[in-house]
């Protein structure tokens, strides 16, 4: 699969948490607000606040942080946080979604719009570019070391609710349902499935060719830019 497949942007942000820590504990923290301000603030009654906190802890998050994040939901500090997607069209035609939270849209705006002109990119208008993507559930297994264990895990997850099962980039990768995605999480669990991310997010329909390695090369710089912007989520393309 390509380096832009749905699930390259995933692992890629993985890769690069460490180096940015500062950084990505504030992405977790604003993640955790938001899930918790959405729903309940225990996590026993609200799945995406789980996962949420499982992310924080798999970044060693300390434990105070993520109670303050869970208090600020419920305070008025947390209530100025609102999550945009933003859209992009990037050079050689290719959609880009960019998830914001923050509690300054003009601040957010700005920075978006600094980068994309560095790189020859420009905001489209609404609808433009998400039309192209679908929110689902999603989760990544480390592939098994058989194929009877492969199919035993396929037929799990099928059995749990699971759109898609496919594996590339060194993953299994299945997508769901948005609420199919706690019981396939907890399926393949279940089963032994060596669970290495689980989350809710955008996954293209459509995709569009790269013409060439400059573009890709491009495009592969223009993401990274984006997703070190303090008040960035998640960068999803449809490149093919």
């Amino acid at each position: 699969m390509s380096r832009h497949s749905k699930w390259s942007t995933i692992k890629r942000h993985k890769g690069i948490a460490d180096q940015k820590r500062g950084n990505l504990f504030t992405k977790l923290a604003n993640a955790i607000t938001i899930a918790a301000r959405h729903g309940q603030s225990i996590p026993e009654m609200n799945f995406k606040l789980r996962m949420a906190m499982d992310k924080a802890r798999a970044a060693n998050m300390p434990k105070d942080n993520i109670a303050r994040a869970i208090a600020r939901a419920k305070g008025a500090e947390g209530q100025d946080l609102e999550q945009i997607h933003y859209e992009v069209i990037s050079p050689g035609g290719v959609g880009v979604v960019v998830t914001v939270t923050t509690d300054n849209r003009s601040r957010a705006l700005n920075a978006l719009k600094m980068t994309l002109k560095d790189f020859g990119a420009s905001l489209a208008g609404p609808h433009a570019v998400l039309w192209q993507f679908a929110h689902k559930g999603h989760v990544l297994l480390a592939p098994p070391p058989t194929a009877e264990a492969r199919e035993s895990l396929e037929l799990a997850a099928i059995d749990a609710g699971a759109d898609t099962i496919e594996e590339g980039d060194g993953v299994i990768a299945i997508t769901t349902d948005p609420h199919a995605l706690e019981a396939v999480k907890a399926a393949m669990e279940a089963a032994g499935g060596a669970v290495q991310d689980a989350g809710l997010g955008l996954v293209p329909t459509v995709t569009v060719p790269l013409a060439d390695a400059a573009l890709t090369e491009k495009l592969d710089r223009l993401v990274a830019a984006l997703e070190d912007l303090d008040e960035v989520d998640e960068v999803v393309t449809n490149a093919a």
